[in-house]
């Protein structure tokens, strides 16, 4: 990539669903960053998406033409899993730097050969796995690192949000990379990691959907010290999705949805610690921890991190800032770290551990 250290990086899309859409509003919101262009099998997808974000946006109906764009400084893969792998050595290859929407490929040995040819090729790569660069999951690691908490004991976290099966979806396709714990389970075992460090063991269990992809698993990953943390995702129903670190002297609990975290509750007893992570999935239930996250509670320290938009901009301006520096990957995201992510889903989804 060009010398353009004073100046904004110029992103790329690949795809138009979903993601892409957040990630070019947060572009919007972001310092230090812009959108310069889009790709599209679908040429009227292109089009649609690149006038919804202003003329200066280039359509491209091939991502070969998007790669080849030299008003395109980085580029954003934002289409099903199981592309992730090309798309992203193909925009090594063009030099561009490069940030993959989670999970950064399907395997750990792909990811490793991802690293392998970015390192090689000089270029950025980083895994969007942005709940990293949220300011609530900086404080709670401030948190820790202070002691606010004392010693810590256990984590816990689920992630879980009901999807219908349905053999065609992204969510349940083999072929495409389906399954709960790459669309979903990723995130706490990548938080828990960024919280603790390497776990010393790994056990767990998985239940599959119809079509042989996993639709719940859980988890315990073991840290030094006797420290463990129990993890959950699935498809089969709504969870609590919150995210607990509880400590000797008090608890962290970070609101549902936890990925998209805007806060964090610090209790000093138990029975705050009860309500601010109050059990269940029902309605009283989830009013119960909505209330304790945003009114006065005796023994809660609200501590709170409202931003505008999806919570994309952290990462969005973390990669854009490395980028400048000529860094190859984040402190926070480097590519061995998505791999070793990868390598403990592989762990879990070993046939031995499935359910029947």
């Amino acid at each position: 990539m060009p010398d353009r250290s004073s100046e904004p990086i110029r992103w790329g899309i690949v795809g138009t669903g979903t993601m892409a859409g957040q990630f070019a509003e947060d572009l919007r919101l972001s310092e230090g960053a812009e959108l310069a262009a889009v790709s599209s099998r679908n040429a009227d997808k292109a089009k649609a998406f690149a006038a919804r974000y202003g003329d200066h946006v280039t359509a491209h109906t091939t991502h070969t033409d998007l790669l080849g764009d030299s008003t395109v400084d980085a580029i954003y893969i934002a289409t099903p899993n199981d592309t992730h792998f090309p798309l992203a050595c193909a925009a090594s290859e063009s030099g561009k730097g490069v940030l993959v929407e989670k999970p950064l490929v399907t395997t750990s040995a792909q990811a490793v050969r991802l690293a392998t040819l970015a390192a090689e090729q000089g270029v950025f790569l980083m895994e969007a796995m942005w709940t990293r660069f949220l300011p609530a999951i900086a404080k709670a690691r401030s948190l820790i690192e202070e002691g606010a908490i004392g010693e810590v004991t256990r984590l816990r976290g689920s992630l879980a949000f009901y999807h219908p099966f349905d053999p065609e979806s992204r969510f349940y396709a083999k072929e495409h990379g389906g399954g709960a714990m790459l669309d979903l389970g990723v995130y706490g075992i990548s938080l828990a990691r960024l919280l603790m460090g390497e776990p010393i063991e790994v056990a767990g269990e998985w239940r599959a959907a119809p079509t042989g992809v996993d639709m719940s698993a859980s988890l315990t990953l073991n840290f030094s010290g006797d420290v463990k943390a129990h993890l959950s995702c699935a498809f089969d129903h709504e969870g609590e999705n919150c995210f607990i670190i509880e400590g000797s002297r008090g608890t962290l609990v970070l609101p549902a949805p936890f990925i998209a975290a805007r806060a964090v509750l610090q209790c000093s007893n138990g029975l705050a610690a009860q309500l601010a992570a109050f059990p269940g999935r029902s309605v009283p239930s989830r009013t119960i921890r909505k209330l304790a996250a945003r009114l006065p509670f005796p023994g809660i320290r609200q501590h709170a991190f409202p931003y505008a938009g999806h919570g994309l901009g952290f990462e969005i301006e973390a990669a854009s800032e490395a980028m400048r520096s000529g860094n190859t990957h984040h402190r926070l995201m480097s590519p061995l770290d998505s791999a070793r992510t990868l390598e403990i889903v592989e762990t879990v989804l070993d046939e031995a551990n499935r359910l029947t």
